[in-house]
Protein backbone atom coordinates (compact mmCIF):
# COMPACT_ATOMS: atom_id res chain seq x y z
CA UNK A 1 0.00 0.00 0.00
CA UNK A 2 1.27 3.48 -0.86
CA UNK A 3 2.42 5.70 1.96
CA UNK A 4 -0.47 7.95 3.00
CA UNK A 5 -0.66 11.71 3.14
CA UNK A 6 -0.03 12.48 6.83
CA UNK A 7 -1.92 15.29 8.55
CA UNK A 8 -1.19 16.22 12.19
CA UNK A 9 -3.90 17.73 14.39
CA UNK A 10 -4.08 18.51 18.14
CA UNK A 11 -4.64 15.51 20.38
CA UNK A 12 -6.53 17.03 23.31
CA UNK A 13 -8.24 19.97 24.95
CA UNK A 14 -9.98 22.94 23.43
CA UNK A 15 -7.68 23.00 20.34
CA UNK A 16 -8.72 19.43 19.48
CA UNK A 17 -12.41 20.32 19.86
CA UNK A 18 -12.02 23.35 17.60
CA UNK A 19 -10.07 21.48 14.92
CA UNK A 20 -12.48 18.53 15.00
CA UNK A 21 -15.43 20.93 14.54
CA UNK A 22 -13.66 22.75 11.67
CA UNK A 23 -12.87 19.49 9.87
CA UNK A 24 -16.44 18.25 10.31
CA UNK A 25 -17.77 21.53 8.93
CA UNK A 26 -15.60 20.95 5.85
CA UNK A 27 -17.09 17.47 5.44
CA UNK A 28 -13.99 15.75 6.83
CA UNK A 29 -15.10 13.88 9.95
CA UNK A 30 -12.23 12.66 12.11
CA UNK A 31 -12.50 8.93 12.80
CA UNK A 32 -10.38 7.42 15.57
CA UNK A 33 -8.12 4.53 14.61
CA UNK A 34 -6.42 1.77 16.50
CA UNK A 35 -2.88 3.12 16.50
CA UNK A 36 -0.60 3.35 19.51
CA UNK A 37 -2.63 4.80 22.39
CA UNK A 38 -5.27 5.86 19.86
CA UNK A 39 -3.13 8.66 18.43
CA UNK A 40 -3.78 7.67 14.81
CA UNK A 41 -7.00 8.46 12.95
CA UNK A 42 -8.47 8.91 9.47
CA UNK A 43 -10.69 11.40 7.70
CA UNK A 44 -14.03 10.23 6.37
CA UNK A 45 -14.26 11.17 2.71
CA UNK A 46 -10.48 11.55 2.28
CA UNK A 47 -8.93 8.27 1.07
CA UNK A 48 -5.18 7.92 1.32
CA UNK A 49 -4.96 10.20 4.37
CA UNK A 50 -3.63 9.30 7.81
CA UNK A 51 -4.18 11.65 10.76
CA UNK A 52 -1.75 11.83 13.67
CA UNK A 53 -2.88 13.34 16.95
CA UNK A 54 -0.04 15.28 18.58
CA UNK A 55 0.45 18.24 20.90
CA UNK A 56 0.44 21.67 19.25
CA UNK A 57 4.18 22.04 19.87
CA UNK A 58 4.95 18.60 18.45
CA UNK A 59 2.94 19.43 15.32
CA UNK A 60 5.13 22.48 14.67
CA UNK A 61 8.24 20.34 15.14
CA UNK A 62 6.91 17.55 12.90
CA UNK A 63 6.21 20.04 10.11
CA UNK A 64 9.67 21.53 10.50
CA UNK A 65 11.40 18.14 10.41
CA UNK A 66 9.29 16.82 7.53
CA UNK A 67 7.68 14.04 9.57
CA UNK A 68 4.19 15.04 8.37
CA UNK A 69 2.85 16.66 5.21
CA UNK A 70 0.16 18.93 6.64
CA UNK A 71 -0.59 20.12 10.16
CA UNK A 72 -2.85 22.39 12.16
CA UNK A 73 -1.22 24.41 14.95
CA UNK A 74 -0.60 27.92 16.23
CA UNK A 75 1.35 30.47 14.21
CA UNK A 76 3.21 31.46 17.40
CA UNK A 77 4.68 27.94 17.55
CA UNK A 78 5.48 27.82 13.86
CA UNK A 79 7.29 31.16 13.96
CA UNK A 80 9.66 29.76 16.58
CA UNK A 81 11.13 27.36 14.02
CA UNK A 82 14.37 28.47 12.38
CA UNK A 83 14.12 29.64 8.76
CA UNK A 84 10.40 28.92 8.97
CA UNK A 85 9.40 30.47 5.63
CA UNK A 86 11.70 28.11 3.73
CA UNK A 87 10.65 25.04 5.71
CA UNK A 88 6.93 25.49 6.40
CA UNK A 89 4.20 27.02 4.22
CA UNK A 90 1.24 28.63 5.98
CA UNK A 91 -1.72 27.72 3.76
CA UNK A 92 -4.75 29.13 5.56
CA UNK A 93 -5.55 30.96 8.82
CA UNK A 94 -8.43 29.21 10.57
CA UNK A 95 -9.83 32.01 12.74
CA UNK A 96 -9.72 30.21 16.09
CA UNK A 97 -7.26 29.62 18.96
CA UNK A 98 -6.32 33.30 18.74
CA UNK A 99 -3.64 34.70 21.05
CA UNK A 100 -1.31 37.70 21.05
CA UNK A 101 2.42 37.34 21.68
CA UNK A 102 3.36 40.42 23.68
CA UNK A 103 6.03 42.14 25.75
CA UNK A 104 4.78 42.79 29.29
CA UNK A 105 6.45 44.64 32.18
CA UNK A 106 5.43 45.31 35.80
CA UNK A 107 2.69 47.93 36.16
CA UNK A 108 4.89 49.58 38.79
CA UNK A 109 7.17 50.70 35.94
CA UNK A 110 5.07 53.82 35.45
CA UNK A 111 7.51 55.48 33.06
CA UNK A 112 7.86 52.45 30.77
CA UNK A 113 5.10 52.33 28.17
CA UNK A 114 6.93 51.67 24.88
CA UNK A 115 9.82 49.61 23.53
CA UNK A 116 11.86 52.84 23.36
CA UNK A 117 11.30 53.32 27.09
CA UNK A 118 12.32 49.70 27.65
CA UNK A 119 15.56 50.20 25.72
CA UNK A 120 16.50 53.09 27.99
CA UNK A 121 15.62 51.14 31.15
CA UNK A 122 17.61 48.05 30.14
CA UNK A 123 20.64 50.24 29.39
CA UNK A 124 20.37 52.05 32.73
CA UNK A 125 19.86 48.77 34.58
CA UNK A 126 23.08 47.32 33.13
CA UNK A 127 25.04 50.47 33.99
CA UNK A 128 23.69 50.51 37.54
CA UNK A 129 23.88 46.82 38.46
CA UNK A 130 26.39 45.34 36.02
CA UNK A 131 23.75 42.78 35.05
CA UNK A 132 21.45 42.52 32.07
CA UNK A 133 17.69 42.50 32.59
CA UNK A 134 16.12 39.07 32.48
CA UNK A 135 13.29 38.37 30.03
CA UNK A 136 11.32 35.21 30.80
CA UNK A 137 9.81 33.53 27.72
CA UNK A 138 9.21 30.33 25.82
CA UNK A 139 9.51 32.27 22.55
CA UNK A 140 13.26 32.73 22.20
CA UNK A 141 13.52 33.30 18.44
CA UNK A 142 10.69 35.82 18.18
CA UNK A 143 11.83 37.69 21.30
CA UNK A 144 15.36 38.08 19.97
CA UNK A 145 14.15 39.22 16.55
CA UNK A 146 11.64 41.71 17.98
CA UNK A 147 14.07 43.18 20.49
CA UNK A 148 16.73 43.51 17.77
CA UNK A 149 14.28 45.44 15.56
CA UNK A 150 13.82 47.88 18.45
CA UNK A 151 17.54 48.19 19.13
CA UNK A 152 17.41 46.47 22.52
CA UNK A 153 20.55 44.51 23.33
CA UNK A 154 21.07 44.89 27.10
CA UNK A 155 19.01 41.89 28.22
CA UNK A 156 19.28 38.15 28.61
CA UNK A 157 16.63 35.49 28.14
CA UNK A 158 15.51 33.23 30.96
CA UNK A 159 13.80 30.31 29.27
CA UNK A 160 10.43 29.66 30.88
CA UNK A 161 9.01 26.19 31.20
CA UNK A 162 5.90 27.02 33.18
CA UNK A 163 3.76 29.98 34.20
CA UNK A 164 5.75 32.76 32.55
CA UNK A 165 3.48 35.53 33.85
CA UNK A 166 4.46 34.73 37.43
CA UNK A 167 8.23 35.04 36.96
CA UNK A 168 8.60 38.79 37.72
CA UNK A 169 6.71 38.46 41.01
CA UNK A 170 8.83 35.41 41.86
CA UNK A 171 12.03 37.36 41.22
CA UNK A 172 13.04 35.07 38.37
CA UNK A 173 12.84 37.80 35.68
CA UNK A 174 12.23 41.51 35.32
CA UNK A 175 9.82 41.28 32.36
CA UNK A 176 8.24 38.68 30.09
CA UNK A 177 7.32 37.81 26.52
CA UNK A 178 4.28 35.54 26.43
CA UNK A 179 0.95 34.88 24.74
CA UNK A 180 -2.32 36.28 26.04
CA UNK A 181 -5.93 36.10 24.93
CA UNK A 182 -7.71 38.60 27.19
CA UNK A 183 -4.85 40.07 29.23
CA UNK A 184 -6.59 39.04 32.45
CA UNK A 185 -3.77 36.75 33.63
CA UNK A 186 -1.19 39.46 33.02
CA UNK A 187 -3.36 41.93 34.92
CA UNK A 188 -3.72 39.50 37.83
CA UNK A 189 0.05 39.20 38.03
CA UNK A 190 0.64 42.96 38.06
CA UNK A 191 1.84 43.21 34.47
CA UNK A 192 1.00 45.55 31.59
CA UNK A 193 1.52 45.18 27.84
CA UNK A 194 3.74 47.81 26.25
CA UNK A 195 1.91 50.07 23.81
CA UNK A 196 3.99 48.85 20.87
CA UNK A 197 4.85 45.50 22.43
CA UNK A 198 2.68 43.31 20.18
CA UNK A 199 4.99 40.80 18.49
CA UNK A 200 2.44 38.58 16.75
CA UNK A 201 -1.33 38.18 16.48
CA UNK A 202 -1.43 34.41 16.38
CA UNK A 203 -4.16 31.93 15.47
CA UNK A 204 -4.29 28.34 14.30
CA UNK A 205 -3.15 27.77 10.71
CA UNK A 206 -3.28 24.93 8.27
CA UNK A 207 0.36 24.53 7.26
CA UNK A 208 2.42 22.33 4.95
CA UNK A 209 5.92 20.96 5.37
CA UNK A 210 8.38 21.86 2.64
CA UNK A 211 10.94 19.45 4.11
CA UNK A 212 9.11 16.16 3.63
CA UNK A 213 9.12 14.06 0.49
CA UNK A 214 5.92 14.61 -1.47
CA UNK A 215 5.04 11.69 -3.75
CA UNK A 216 2.58 12.35 -6.62
CA UNK A 217 -0.21 10.37 -4.92
CA UNK A 218 0.31 12.34 -1.70
CA UNK A 219 0.05 15.62 -3.60
CA UNK A 220 -3.13 14.35 -5.24
CA UNK A 221 -4.59 13.50 -1.83
CA UNK A 222 -3.58 16.94 -0.53
CA UNK A 223 -5.28 18.61 -3.49
CA UNK A 224 -8.53 16.80 -2.70
CA UNK A 225 -8.42 17.91 0.93
CA UNK A 226 -7.43 21.49 0.13
CA UNK A 227 -10.10 21.88 -2.55
CA UNK A 228 -12.74 20.76 -0.07
CA UNK A 229 -11.45 23.17 2.60
CA UNK A 230 -11.33 26.10 0.17
CA UNK A 231 -14.78 25.28 -1.20
CA UNK A 232 -16.24 25.37 2.29
CA UNK A 233 -14.46 28.64 3.12
CA UNK A 234 -15.73 30.20 -0.12
CA UNK A 235 -19.28 29.06 0.65
CA UNK A 236 -19.30 30.61 4.14
CA UNK A 237 -18.43 33.95 2.55
CA UNK A 238 -20.90 33.72 -0.35
CA UNK A 239 -24.59 33.74 -1.21
CA UNK A 240 -26.47 32.95 -4.41
CA UNK A 241 -28.99 35.49 -5.70
CA UNK A 242 -31.51 34.16 -8.21
CA UNK A 243 -34.57 35.49 -10.06
CA UNK A 244 -37.13 33.94 -12.45
CA UNK A 245 -36.31 35.59 -15.79
CA UNK A 246 -34.14 38.36 -17.17
CA UNK A 247 -35.74 41.68 -18.07
CA UNK A 248 -34.84 44.04 -20.94
CA UNK A 249 -32.14 46.48 -19.82
CA UNK A 250 -31.08 44.45 -16.79
CA UNK A 251 -27.86 43.18 -18.35
CA UNK A 252 -26.04 46.42 -17.57
CA UNK A 253 -26.77 46.12 -13.85
CA UNK A 254 -25.73 42.46 -13.83
CA UNK A 255 -22.54 43.39 -15.68
CA UNK A 256 -21.74 46.11 -13.13
CA UNK A 257 -22.17 43.63 -10.28
CA UNK A 258 -19.87 41.15 -12.01
CA UNK A 259 -17.26 43.89 -12.44
CA UNK A 260 -17.59 44.61 -8.70
CA UNK A 261 -16.71 40.99 -7.84
CA UNK A 262 -19.90 38.93 -8.25
CA UNK A 263 -19.74 35.68 -10.22
CA UNK A 264 -22.35 34.92 -12.85
CA UNK A 265 -24.51 31.81 -12.43
CA UNK A 266 -27.34 30.49 -14.66
CA UNK A 267 -30.11 33.01 -13.97
CA UNK A 268 -28.28 34.27 -10.92
CA UNK A 269 -25.18 35.66 -9.24
CA UNK A 270 -22.81 34.52 -6.52
CA UNK A 271 -21.96 37.48 -4.27
CA UNK A 272 -20.14 38.08 -1.02
CA UNK A 273 -22.34 37.90 2.07
CA UNK A 274 -21.59 41.54 2.88
CA UNK A 275 -23.00 42.63 -0.49
CA UNK A 276 -26.32 40.77 -0.47
CA UNK A 277 -28.53 43.75 0.36
CA UNK A 278 -26.85 46.11 -2.12
CA UNK A 279 -26.86 43.56 -4.97
CA UNK A 280 -30.51 42.60 -4.36
CA UNK A 281 -31.54 46.26 -4.30
CA UNK A 282 -29.80 46.99 -7.58
CA UNK A 283 -31.30 43.92 -9.23
CA UNK A 284 -34.87 44.67 -8.14
CA UNK A 285 -34.46 48.32 -9.17
CA UNK A 286 -33.59 47.03 -12.64
CA UNK A 287 -36.84 45.08 -12.76
CA UNK A 288 -35.48 41.67 -11.78
CA UNK A 289 -37.40 39.79 -9.16
CA UNK A 290 -38.43 38.42 -6.94
CA UNK A 291 -34.76 37.92 -5.93
CA UNK A 292 -34.22 34.93 -3.69
CA UNK A 293 -31.11 34.35 -1.59
CA UNK A 294 -29.64 30.96 -0.73
CA UNK A 295 -26.43 29.94 1.01
CA UNK A 296 -24.36 27.21 -0.67
CA UNK A 297 -22.65 24.48 1.34
CA UNK A 298 -19.57 24.43 -0.90
CA UNK A 299 -18.29 26.59 -3.76
CA UNK A 300 -15.70 24.74 -5.83
CA UNK A 301 -13.66 27.00 -8.07
CA UNK A 302 -11.49 25.95 -11.01
CA UNK A 303 -8.38 27.23 -9.26
CA UNK A 304 -7.31 26.18 -5.76
CA UNK A 305 -5.07 28.89 -4.36
CA UNK A 306 -3.66 26.93 -1.41
CA UNK A 307 -2.76 23.92 -3.54
CA UNK A 308 -1.20 26.09 -6.25
CA UNK A 309 0.94 27.84 -3.62
CA UNK A 310 2.01 24.47 -2.22
CA UNK A 311 3.02 23.22 -5.66
CA UNK A 312 4.94 26.41 -6.42
CA UNK A 313 6.78 26.31 -3.08
CA UNK A 314 7.77 22.68 -3.53
CA UNK A 315 9.06 23.34 -7.05
CA UNK A 316 10.99 26.40 -5.83
CA UNK A 317 12.61 24.40 -3.02
CA UNK A 318 13.64 21.64 -5.42
CA UNK A 319 15.20 24.23 -7.77
CA UNK A 320 17.09 25.89 -4.89
CA UNK A 321 18.44 22.54 -3.63
CA UNK A 322 19.63 21.61 -7.12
Amino acid sequence: MSDPLIIAVPSKGRPKEQVDAWLADCGLDLQAGGGARGYVASLKGAPGVQVRLLSAGDIAEALDLGDVHLGVTGEDLLRERSDVDNRILLLRPLGFARADLVVAVPKSWVDVDTMFDLEEVTHDYLARTGRRMRVATKYLAQTRAFFARHGIADYRITESGGATEGTPAAGVAELIVDITTTGATLEANGLKILGDGLILKSQFHLAASLRTAWAPHQLAAAEGVLRLIEARAAATASATLAWPTAQPGSEAVIGDLVKAGASRRPNGLLVGVNHIADAASRLTSAGLGPVTVSRPDFVFDIACDSFERLQSSLIFNICVKN
